[in-house]
């Protein structure tokens, strides 16, 4: 079980490369809330993404064997480009299974980063690919959200936001698998204990909701949803239970209603962020729960969007 004493092991040691993004407010969006919201702007992270922070520390915790015989990691786009970035930076050889159709920008910038790219198609099973490839090539997974270093990491996000802004009542969370939501918990609870953890979800992915609510695991088919970094199918055996112990609730918002989030803090606040990456302020945007009067945290995960993909949607508006 990950502890915050992880957690803050994690933020020592992230800290040299990790940027301490950001924490925003906006009156506009008080006003139309009757809250005090803090936007933690992790869009503004190195890779542009939360996603840098587990891997870094999952990566530099490796043995120096393993570091040397290099890495797998499978995503849809952000946790292959952090693994890519973090291996260049502690000079590791990285692998990075992808779908063939993920986001033209995420392909690049792993390969800018120095991954090894091993694409799949629809209908293959990206966890039985990684496993080949790790048996015939002898490497290390690091998956995107079922590891304790990654939990670990990913919660200092959490830390960061709470240091700055202060006890929270409420931390809004993007979840897929995970990682983020279990991380940003372990730390919330330590920091700020009367902090209630919500974790926001895409309500064609509801696993998570579903397990959350029904109290066991539930696994679903890949989601066909615009949160691409949220297309997961179940939580984690590491994770399922953290969400279990820290989070207080989980909600889905329709990608109608996360587009309407997304654009408003494109237009309004000037901050960039993807899909996935306004899942938490989009349950908040469409009052899915109560927050007047209170203080809440919003975690803005990601901002690696393609633009030319949000350029045509704003069209169709």
């Amino acid at each position: 079980m990950v502890t915050y004493d992880d957690v803050a092991a994690a933020h020592g040691r992230i800290k040299p490369q990790a940027h301490r993004t950001p924490v925003m407010t906006s009156r506009q969006v008080d006003e139309l809330t009757g809250a005090n919201v803090f936007f933690k702007c992790e869009n503004l992270q190195r890779m542009g993404a939360f996603k840098f922070r587990g891997a870094y520390n999952a990566l530099a915790l490796l043995s120096a064997d393993e570091k040397r015989r290099g890495v797998l990691a499978f995503s849809s786009g952000n946790h292959a480009q952090a693994v890519a970035l973090a291996g260049q930076l502690l000079n590791v050889k990285t692998t990075i299974v992808m779908p063939g159709e993920a986001p033209k920008v995420k392909l690049e910038a792993t390969r800018g980063y120095g991954g090894e790219i091993v694409t799949y198609g629809k209908g293959e099973n990206r966890e039985e690919v990684s496993a080949r490839l790790v048996k015939e090539r002898n490497l290390t997974l690091i998956p995107p959200f079922d590891h304790p270093h990654v939990v670990a990491g990913q919660g200092t996000a959490a830390k960061e936001l709470i240091e700055d802004a202060g006890a929270l009542d409420f931390l809004l969370v993007p979840c897929g698998g995970g990682g983020l939501i279990s991380g940003c918990a372990i730390a919330a609870r330590h920091l700020a204990p009367a902090c209630r953890v919500i974790g926001v979800e895409p309500a064609a992915g509801d696993d998570a909701t579903r397990s959350f609510k029904e109290k066991k695991l539930v696994k679903i088919e890949v989601p066909d949803t615009i949160a691409d970094g949220a297309r997961t199918t179940s939580l984690g055996t590491v994770t399922f239970p953290l969400v279990m112990k820290y989070v207080s609730d989980m909600l889905t918002v329709t990608d109608e209603e996360l587009l309407r989030a997304m654009f408003f803090l494109w237009e309004r606040m000037k901050i960039v962020v993807e899909p996935t990456g306004a899942l938490a302020f989009a349950a908040l945007h469409a009052s899915k729960f109560a927050a007047k009067g209170l203080r809440v945290g919003v975690i803005l995960s990601g901002g690696n969007v393609d633009l030319r993909w949000a350029a045509a949607k704003m069209q169709e508006r």
